[in-house]
């Protein structure tokens, strides 16, 4: 077994302070996404979203985030998916982005809505063809044979639309997840973190600080 007991450095960029953080914590993720935007890191837009099974045990994957705003925060994907269907049981999850060029990381956490066709439909029409084709093709995350079995699956959908605009498919959305609760991590030295959390009580955000 390899012994990681020794694998750590300290954080030294940054302080975070309740004093001068936004009241509205959507303006302090605004904040940290643009400097994550313009430190040029490697998928600064890339999150974990942690569902639970319907046998009540957590699962994790990496999506895109696609959009932002008050309303919340948007990604897309096959609803028949095992996230999908995690949703579609319990409609609550979490999303977790980490930077460790910038030694932060964000929590959120809240109820989980689809967003409307036609937003569905508008963010389609913006996605690469090979993408398009790819989310008629695969049937996400059931079993299949090898590799080769989606490659004919890819090149026959896109047989099939070639001459034409692919529309979305109706197995495949947005979701929207409206948050109840942020956290602000900020790496200090002697892990003696910044940890600065949002909640939300009768319409009002309620900021404090957590232990490291």
């Amino acid at each position: 077994m390899a012994n990681l007991g020794d694998k750590r450095r300290e954080y030294l960029l940054h302080e975070l302070d309740e004093r001068n953080v936004p009241a509205n914590p959507f303006e302090q993720f605004a904040k940290w996404m643009q400097e994550a935007l313009d430190a040029d890191i490697s998928d600064p837009t890339a999150m974990v979203l942690s569902t639970i099974s319907h046998e009540n045990k957590p699962s994790s994957r990496v999506v895109l985030l696609k959009n932002y705003s008050d309303a919340g925060f948007d990604f897309f994907t096959n609803y028949l998916s095992k996230k999908g269907q995690h949703l579609e049981r319990n409609p609550n999850a979490s999303l977790l982005f980490f930077w460790p060029d910038l030694e932060r990381e964000i929590r959120i956490e809240g109820a989980i809505i689809k967003i409307s066709a036609g937003e569905s439909d508008s963010y389609f029409t913006t996605r690469p063809r090979n993408s398009q084709v790819a989310a008629w093709a695969s049937p996400q995350s059931t079993v299949v044979p090898n590799r080769k079995t989606l490659k004919d699956w890819f090149e026959e959908m896109d047989e099939i639309h070639l001459e034409k605009e692919l529309k979305r498919p109706p197995h495949w959305g947005g979701y929207r997840l409206i948050p109840e609760n942020f956290e602000f991590w900020q790496g200090r030295e002697n892990r003696m973190h910044d940890r600065i959390e949002y909640l939300i009580s009768d319409n009002t955000w309620k900021i404090r600080r957590l232990a490291p």
